[in-house]
C-alpha cells in the first residue's frame, strides 16, 4: 500500500522526545475514538513557547510519523505557530490544502494519507496534543500568578 511508504515507517520508529518530564507545566492527552490511537504531550515553557517537550505515542504508523514530524518541529514554537500548523494540516488533509509551513513542512510526507479520511483523526491526534499542553501551561501559570 502506497500509504505505508518508507519515510512513514522511517519516521514512525524513530519519534523524538518521548516519555515524560519531570516537571511539566502542561499536560493533555488526545485519543482519537474511530481507531483508539492516543498521544500525550507535556511541555514546559519558556517566554510562552515550548522549552521541552515530552510525548507518550500509542498509535499507529500513521500517528506515529505524525508525532516524529511534530516532535522535530515543536520545540522553540508558541500556541499561534502550533495552532496555525494543525489547522494547515487539517486543510492539506481534508481539502488538498498545501503542506505545512516550515518548521512543519515534514508533514508533505503524510499527504498520501489525504485519500485515507478514516485516518485523519490519528494524524492529527499530536498537534492537538501540544496545543492543549501549551494552553494548560498558559491557564496554570496565569492560575499562579493571579
Amino acid at each position: 500500500m502506497k500509504l505505508y511508504s518508507e519515510r512513514i515507517l522511517a519516521l514512525a520508529s524513530d519519534i523524538p522526545h518521548l516519555g515524560s518530564l519531570p516537571a511539566p507545566e502542561g499536560r493533555a492527552r488526545r485519543r482519537s475514538p474511530l481507531c483508539g490511537s492516543t498521544v500525550t504531550t507535556e511541555v514546559t515553557l519558556r517566554d510562552g513557547r515550548i522549552a521541552e517537550l515530552a510525548q507518550d505515542v500509542k498509535a499507529c504508523a500513521l500517528g506515529q510519523a505524525s508525532a516524529a514530524i511534530a516532535g522535530a518541529a515543536l520545540p522553540g514554537r508558541n500556541r499561534a505557530e502550533i495552532e496555525a500548523a494543525r489547522d494547515a494540516l487539517a486543510a492539506m488533509l481534508k481539502s488538498n490544502g498545501p503542506v505545512p509551513a516550515a518548521p512543519f513542512e515534514g508533514y508533505e510526507a503524510l499527504l498520501p494519507a489525504r485519500d485515507y479520511r478514516n485516518r485523519h483523526a490519528s494524524i492529527l491526534l499530536a498537534l492537538e496534543a501540544a496545543v492543549d499542553a501549551v494552553a494548560a501551561a498558559e491557564e496554570a501559570r496565569a492560575r499562579d500568578a493571579g
